[in-house]
């Protein structure tokens, strides 16, 4: 079995690095103050043996950014994102960039997204920016079937892969967020041409549970779990700051290893990180498949 390995996480690591506080704009606000923070986690993901950048465009969405007063930016924001990603990928010599398709309307609550109708439109203008540049697209987060539908709704006209990555209830990871059945969600890897399925940013626990079900999919699949406690009830509203998560004391580099160790052994060949997860848990993931690592790239992302 060959393996390829994702980033880990951007926001919650940039957070971290420029001591910034916590807003609506979240990562995207870092990188309008910090763009040497996102070089600088790019570029120690690829030293921690990371295959692929993600690009740093989850949260710039016109709906993020127009309650900020921002949404003019919408194309200089992704530009900038897309630049960054790239450099540091140039600078290291070898991988991929994804670009990153975040959730409309807001994390964890696919009620709050638009129907995929609406959707489709919106997620076709980032992937129309986004395509002269990136190898391969991430949509991220998706925690409903209908939310999920629309972002692969508006990636019709790019001939680049697609990865579907959906998010799974923290109690339960054989269901969405939405309380939907995961195994329904399969569907639309054959219905849209999704080239692989993720679990992500959910609890490692639940990740586990739900990776034994993506095991039916005819697809590779993979996961890259977040390390917070729980999606708080208080976060899964529209304009919730992550300052309302908290984080985790037991997943250091080591103990998230172990639940990649144990994915792999469910059938997994695309792991990699989400909040909280960082470059040391990367490298030491990386350190235990060395063998295994990044022969499979050019296959799915191509």
């Amino acid at each position: 079995m060959t393996i390829t390995f994702l980033d880990g996480g951007m926001g919650q690591e940039l957070l971290a690095r420029t001591g910034a506080k916590p807003t609506g704009l979240w990562s995207t606000q870092v990188m309008i103050d910090h763009p040497d923070a996102v070089s600088a986690v790019h570029a120690d993901y690829f030293k921690a043996g990371a295959d692929i950048a993600t690009t740093n465009t989850y949260a710039i969405l016109r709906d993020r950014l127009a309650p900020a007063g921002r949404e003019d930016e919408f194309e200089a924001l992704h530009l900038q994102a897309i630049e960054l990603a790239v450099a540091a990928r140039n600078a290291h010599g070898a991988g991929k960039i994804a670009g990153s398709l975040g959730p409309l309307g807001w994390s964890y609550k696919a009620e709050f997204a638009p129907p995929s109708e609406i959707a489709a439109p919106l997620y076709a203008e980032i992937v129309a920016l986004h395509d002269p540049f990136v190898d391969m697209y991430i949509i991220e987060t998706m925690c409903g079937i209908d939310q999920a539908r629309g972002a692969l709704m508006g990636t019709k006209e790019t001939d680049k892969p697609i990865w579907l990555g959906l998010s799974v209830d923290d109690a339960d990871g054989t269901r969405l967020r939405s309380g939907e059945h995961l195994s329904d969600a399969l569907p639309l890897v054959d219905e849209y041409g999704a080239a692989a399925v993720l679990l992500n940013c959910s609890r490692p626990e639940a990740v586990s549970q739900g990776l034994a079900v993506l095991q039916s999919a005819d697809v590779p699949f993979g996961a890259f779990a977040n390390g917070f406690t729980s999606i708080s009830d208080s976060f899964k509203e529209a304009a919730a700051t992550v300052d309302r998560l908290e984080v985790r004391r037991d997943l250091g580099p080591g103990a998230y290893a172990d639940f990649a160790d144990a994915w792999v052994e469910l059938g997994a060949t695309i792991i990699g990180g989400c909040c909280e997860v960082g470059p040391a848990h990367i490298a030491e993931i990386v350190r235990r498949h060395s063998a295994t690592v990044g022969t499979n790239t050019s296959e799915l992302a191509t």
